[in-house]
């Protein structure tokens, strides 16, 4: 199993470090770095600084949002990437959701599978240098009855086949995403409802293309924080799965309250949403089930989360996403060191 690093948002507060941590995973040997974006920093323009000033660690979006592009520009965007770093550029890719495709992109959020399918189906065709014509429910290339006409990419990428993540938490889009990327970049992931909640729906899209799970990376993020309290670093971790579970997305559409639910906590689900659309935040946050924090973030001893290590690669985990925790540098740093001694204790390394 391999590691990976997420700088998460630039403007987080973290800006000043975020270089200094990506440079220390590259040092010891991390495998690659993703940074997010929403309504605020872009990830291609995080991803070049952090290339620019690297040797060893891949780059990786997670995730370049599906309506902030045209696919084309996606194609462009990666295969630039790629040259620029020495092929070391990882496309993620995802839709966003409802609050965000329509009130800061003003793209209607329906049919997202319909959509991902198109979008990823062009953008391979763009990277792999042939001219460029696609005839879709959601996209036409080139525009009929105009002066369009097929183009190719004149970028040539550092490699002939860029890996391609989607992030995916419901069943289809899991199952899609077996069918048609190369990995899944998931969120909230628990080892002990994985196989239930991600991988199987993962496994039958691969079948479903002739395909094993050989080669198909299965890409958590998880929040990692060292100490002896378990109990006091879950807390840290309140406000963060509330405004997930609670605040992301609306009543009715919000995927990673149906996540939670899934996972047994349909009850608690409920109530974390109820409080936070309410606006009781801090009431939501105290709702959180120490348990559901627990089960979706690596906290405690080296040995312990070397222990929760091991769980989650016999899950079917290949490459673990860790966000370090810390209010200072130091603090991330360190984490970051104890994330490569659990990796080595626990023999996956």
């Amino acid at each position: 199993m391999r590691l990976g690093i997420n700088l998460g948002y630039w403007g987080a507060g973290m800006d000043g470090d975020n270089l200094a941590v990506a440079q220390e995973a590259d040092r010891l040997g991390y495998d690659v770095c993703w940074a997010a974006e929403a309504y605020g920093s872009d990830a291609p323009t995080v991803l070049t600084w952090v290339a620019a000033q690297t040797e060893s660690i891949d780059v990786g979006s997670a995730i370049m949002q599906i309506p902030a592009r045209q696919p084309a520009m996606t194609a462009m965007t990666a295969a630039t990437l790629d040259s620029l770093s020495g092929g070391r550029f990882r496309l993620g890719l995802g839709v966003s959701g409802p609050q965000v495709s329509e009130g800061w992109y003003g793209v209607k959020f329906d049919k997202p599978l319909a959509r991902t399918r198109e979008y990823v189906e062009i953008v391979r065709k763009a990277m792999t240098r042939e001219r460029l014509s696609y005839e879709g429910q959601h996209w036409t290339l080139p525009l009929p009855d105009g002066p369009g006409k097929p183009i190719k990419l004149t970028v040539h990428p550092q490699r002939e086949h860029i890996p391609l993540y989607i992030a995916a938490i419901g069943p289809k889009n899991l199952e899609q995403t077996g069918e048609i990327a190369d990995g899944a970049l998931l969120i909230f992931p628990s080892a002990d409802h994985l196989e239930d909640t991600a991988v199987k729906h993962l496994r039958a899209g691969r079948e479903k293309a002739g395909l094993t799970m050989e080669g198909f990376d299965v890409c958590p993020t998880l929040p990692l924080a060292i100490g002896d309290d378990v109990n006091g670093l879950a807390d840290m971790f309140r406000p963060y799965t509330a405004l997930y579970v609670g605040g992301m997305g609306s009543r009715k559409q919000n995927f990673y309250n149906q996540l939670a639910q899934r996972m047994g906590y349909e009850k608690e689900a409920a109530e974390i949403q109820d409080k936070y659309l309410s606006g009781d935040k801090s009431g939501a946050a105290a709702a959180v089930p120490h348990q559901l924090i627990d089960q979706t973030t690596l906290l405690g001893s080296v040995e312990r989360i070397a222990d929760r290590m091991q769980a989650y690669a016999a899950a079917g985990v290949t490459t673990l996403t860790l966000a370090p925790a810390g209010f200072t540098l130091d603090e991330r740093i360190a984490a970051l060191r104890a994330g490569t001694d659990a990796l080595e204790r626990s023999g996956l390394a």
